[in-house]
């Protein structure tokens, strides 16, 4: 079908621009074209040729990933809107900090889901495609246990000495797509396609999982430093004082890399799956 390598050649497109414009620091554009590549990898699933299963399965993940994007878009155009009031402007107050935490806490548990729901929708597609070397499985599976334990040392590690086992509990959603693409990412290894594109988009999704698990980290101990402050410090009304120490091991990656990965990640996931099906169905 021609529609669906129109799709294809459209979701690179875009996602070129959408890399082009978080490089020029315009995320409202970066955004707007993160929607429509993951609407056009929907699309490309949706008409490629494979079985039904493989199809919607892809397709549904890679809807959940657009309607993610989308709803990122219409909340980072709404902190545009909110900071341009005369009212902000004036300076970041204590109840605005903690708002805005609070909302960026929001935006992050949207996105851990989204990722975890869309890759496990994806997932459903992998008991279909054909089997590979044992040796491929161990390696994806070594992959997977090092993304998980990767990901629970970037929580533990988190500066400003909150309460281990409620930061734990409150990064559920960050760590359960971490777990969900370690899976994904370690059954990848024993079924996939011949060049191992499913395997490359799991790894980048895996990558931008970890991402969220250091940023849900850092984001709620911060929170948790301006509700419960260290006795230590030594606060003046209008003054605050930060008591945690600098965040070293958060993943520091600018935008266009972390855009391309994300938005690479989920393309090589669509096409290494549709590739694998294909291979399949070759006699």
């Amino acid at each position: 079908m021609r529609l669906s390598p129109s799709l294809g050649v459209a979701a690179v497109v875009a996602g070129l621009l959408s890399v082009g414009a978080a490089l020029l620091a315009m995320p409202d554009a970066s955004l707007l074209w993160a929607v429509v590549t993951l609407a056009a990898l929907c699309g490309h699933a949706l008409t490629a040729s494979g079985t039904p299963r493989v199809r919607w399965s892809v397709a549904a993940g890679a809807g959940l990933f657009a309607l993610v994007a989308a709803a990122n878009l219409l909340w980072h155009r709404e902190r545009v809107a909110d900071a341009g009031e005369p009212e902000r402007a004036q300076g970041a107050t204590w109840a605005y900090l903690l708002e805005s935490l609070r909302d960026g806490l929001d935006r992050q548990r949207l996105t851990a889901w989204g990722l975890t729901l869309g890759v496990l929708l994806i997932s459903v597609a992998v008991p279909a495609l054909p089997s590979r070397s044992w040796w491929r499985g161990v390696v994806t599976t070594v992959l997977a246990v090092a993304v998980l334990v990767w990901c629970g040392l970037s929580v533990a590690s988190t500066p400003g000495e909150p309460p281990l086992l409620d930061l734990f509990l409150a990064a559920q959603p960050a760590l359960l797509a971490a777990l969900a693409t370690a899976a994904v990412l370690a059954s990848s290894g024993w079924r996939g396609d011949r060049r191992g594109l499913l395997t490359a988009g799991m790894a980048l999704l895996a990558l931008v999982a970890l991402r969220g698990c250091s940023d849900f980290a850092s984001m709620w101990a911060s929170r948790w430093t301006l509700i419960e402050p260290a006795r230590d410090a030594f606060l003046q009304p209008g003054v605050m004082v930060s008591v945690g120490g600098s965040a070293g091991g958060a993943l520091e990656v600018s935008s266009a890399v972390e855009t391309a990965v994300a938005l690479g990640g989920a393309g090589l996931a669509v096409a290494g799956v549709l590739r694998a099906s294909r291979e399949n169905a070759r006699p």
